[in-house]
């Protein structure tokens, strides 16, 4: 085959040469009939790289002299696409680039969003992730602006996929949805379907979902009967494998070899995709090693390795070789367990992939227990740098987009300022209608990831306040019995004697019943004083009664003084009535404290936290605030601590107000309404 390319290379130079030294005009071949040409040797798989290097060059170089028009732009698409098949990442940033200043410059919206798009791509590859977030963020910008829902859905497809590999699973399930939402407004991408189930049905894996993971991978099964997906793609045996892997999650191995023999068994499956055929492999040989069927092994975690191993797919070969320790520690020959994890262990770390990592260290330490503290304490290590990142990272998404969206409204109001009001109303409108559908689902997802834990948190606290609130009940009840007690055995018996002593005056002369009428005055005085002691007793008793959930936010703010350096100072106004706070209430409280003294404890670095409780009319106030650093809330997204916040002071219908700036503290201000009325008439 290369002979003959050589041949043909060999006649094609020499008419050239040829046509030039006859110097006829109707003979040379002009740049626009070469182009072609080098396009295509360019792409040719068959040629040596520096060749196909070479030939994309040349078509550059006429490209870039050609009239900058829609065709010469498509033109330098095909250069680029060529760059990326030869993983040239140099002159393919340079070349999509040069299509983005064209684009630009001619105002050719389409090309711009692809050009966003390969950029994004180009990142991706060089593992420069919030850059490539943000090409495709821009590139579903454009694609939104001039409506074309095809592109846009397979845009949302790169972020979704971008956004699953750093870990942002409900972000990323979020952006295969709204791919989803496009599509459907297509007559036919089976294709783009086929990706947006696959992906969903990998997420809800990760998230452990399995029967949605299941439905998701059958739905991307089914759309693979529309035969117009090309068969080379292997996307049936891709499926076949996810959904082996599920039902390996699930440790039902037994189910798991069914699929994976199946994909197994797909045509050209070795030529077509040989990592996806390595990775059946590998599969298949764990899945038989789990169900203690020993025939093949380790005959085919060998084969798996070495395809892996021949195609330099190093995250992989990590963790073929983490399999072939464990299937030699369970076989008793430790040497080789040993041995194959360390290989795992040192190749990993070369790779700077923390999952893999991860992975290795936990074989190493099961297989070398002399060892295993040092393994042990280097994995929690790792795993704490490995979800911080992850949280970090989609944080940085978020902002971006964020500020991104910042930028290009800014943008959007001074080119818009000479435009009719209709016009920017319409336009405002829109962006806002889009925010806010955008800010629900957001909302909605965010709910499912805290809402268990709440529930239990809530249960809790609630358990806690009941029982607190029954033993105030038994302590009333039996405090009422004590009162009934003392007035009957003790002030009713004495009012009862007095009474009788003075209606028996009337029967004796004035004189002598002065002296004896001055007595039972003495002792009516005594019986009001003992009625008087008997009230005060019990507004003493209520007053401890209700201080009992004052009594658990001084525990808190023990524990905090005890812990942080953070001088703590606390108010709580004599003027509200606790006793008619609710419970509901009373746990939310309690629930934004500890969430905002934890908020100051990590990031606000501050001398003096204050938390303050005041009655104002018809309102319960909590303000918290602290002199820290502080930071601009406009440009800060809402963390789920403050969303939970809000969340709660919404459940309790009232509000939460953030105040801060860099260097002057933060202001936290929770309002609760209380009905007035109700004080009054306990007052």
């Amino acid at each position: 085959m290369k002979k003959k390319y050589q041949i043909i290379l060999f006649i094609f130079f020499v008419l050239l040469s040829c046509s030039k030294k006859n110097k006829s005009d109707n003979d040379i071949i002009s740049p626009e009939d070469s182009l072609p040409v080098y396009l295509k040797l360019a792409n040719d798989f068959d040629l040596p790289l520096h060749f196909k290097q070479k030939y994309n060059q040349k078509a550059l170089a006429i490209i870039i002299n050609q009239k900058d028009d829609s065709i010469n732009r498509v033109n330098l698409f095909k250069v680029a696409n060529r760059y990326y098949n030869m993983s040239d990442w140099k002159a393919y940033l340079k070349t999509t680039k040069l299509i983005l200043e064209r684009a630009k410059n001619s105002k050719d919206s389409v090309n711009m969003a692809k050009a966003y798009t390969y950029l994004g791509d180009y990142y991706v590859s060089q593992s420069v992730v919030d850059s490539a977030f943000m090409s495709y963020f821009k590139a579903e910008k454009v694609y939104l602006r001039i409506n074309d829902e095809y592109n846009l859905a397979k845009t949302f497809l790169s972020k979704a996929s971008l956004q699953y590999n750093q870990g942002d699973y409900f972000e990323s399930e979020i952006a295969v949805f709204k791919a989803l939402s496009s599509l459907k407004k297509q007559k036919k991408v089976n294709d783009q379907f086929y990706e947006s189930y696959n992906l969903l049905g990998i997420l809800y894996n990760e998230r452990e979902e399995y029967p949605k993971a299941l439905e998701y991978q059958k739905k991307a099964l089914s759309v693979l009967e529309d035969k117009s997906i090309p068969l080379e793609y292997q996307f049936k045996a891709t499926s076949l494998n996810n959904i082996g892997f599920i039902y390996m999650s699930m440790h039902n191995y037994k189910e798991a070899i069914v699929y994976y023999k199946r994909g197994l068994a797909e045509k050209k499956l070795f030529e077509e995709k040989p990592i996806l055929y390595a990775m059946l492999l590998d599969n298949l040989a764990y899945s038989k090693f789990k169900l203690n069927e020993p025939n093949e092994l380790p005959d085919l975690f060998y084969k798996s390795l070495k395809i892996r191993d021949s195609l330099m797919l190093k995250s992989a070969i990590v963790s073929s070789k983490i399999h072939l320790s464990e299937y030699y520690a369970y076989n008793k020959d430790t040497f080789r367990a040993v041995q194959y994890s360390k290989q795992a262990l040192i190749l990993s770390r070369t790779l700077g992939k923390l999952n893999s990592t991860l992975g290795a260290l936990k074989q190493i330490a099961v297989v070398d227990p002399k060892n295993a503290s040092d393994y042990t304490k280097e994995y929690i290590k790792l795993n704490d740098q490995m979800l911080r990142a992850e949280r970090k990272m989609g944080e940085k998404f978020s902002r971006i987009q964020y500020e991104t969206n910042e930028i290009k409204d800014q943008n959007s109001n001074l080119q818009e300022k000479n435009k009719t009001l209709i016009y920017v109303f319409s336009i405002c409108t829109l962006i806002g209608l889009f925010f806010y559908v955008y800010k629900t689902q957001q909302a909605k997802n965010r709910e499912l990831l805290f809402k268990q834990q709440q529930q239990i948190a809530n249960e809790d606290i609630y358990n806690l306040m009941i029982s607190q609130q029954n033993d105030i009940e038994q302590t009333r009840i039996k405090e009422k019995k004590k009162v009934a007690q003392d007035l009957h055995d003790g002030v009713l018996g004495r009012m009862f004697g007095v009474r009788i002593s003075l209606d028996s005056l009337d029967k004796i002369d004035e004189a002598e019943a002065a002296p004896k009428r001055k007595k039972y005055l003495t002792e009516l005085k005594h019986i009001e004083e003992d009625i008087r002691e008997i009230s005060h007793d019990l507004n003493r008793e209520k007053s401890e009664l209700i201080n009992n959930f004052i009594a658990i936010l001084n525990k808190l703010f023990e524990d905090q003084q005890n812990t942080y350096d953070s001088k703590l100072i606390t108010s709580f106004d004599s003027n509200i009535k606790w006793e008619l706070v609710s419970n509901t209430v009373k746990i939310n409280l309690y629930r934004i404290i500890q969430e905002a003294l934890q908020n100051c404890n990590k990031y606000a670095n501050a001398d003096t936290i204050t938390v303050e409780f005041k009655s104002e009319i018809d309102h319960l106030v909590l303000s918290i605030s602290d002199d820290g650093i502080g930071f601009n809330v406009k440009r800060i997204k809402n963390g789920i601590g403050l969303h939970n916040i809000q969340y709660r002071a919404a459940e309790c219908k009232g509000t939460a107000s953030l105040k801060s700036a860099k260097g002057e503290g933060t202001l936290l201000e929770i309002k609760i309404p209380i009905d007035q009325k109700i004080n009054l008439q306990n007052t």
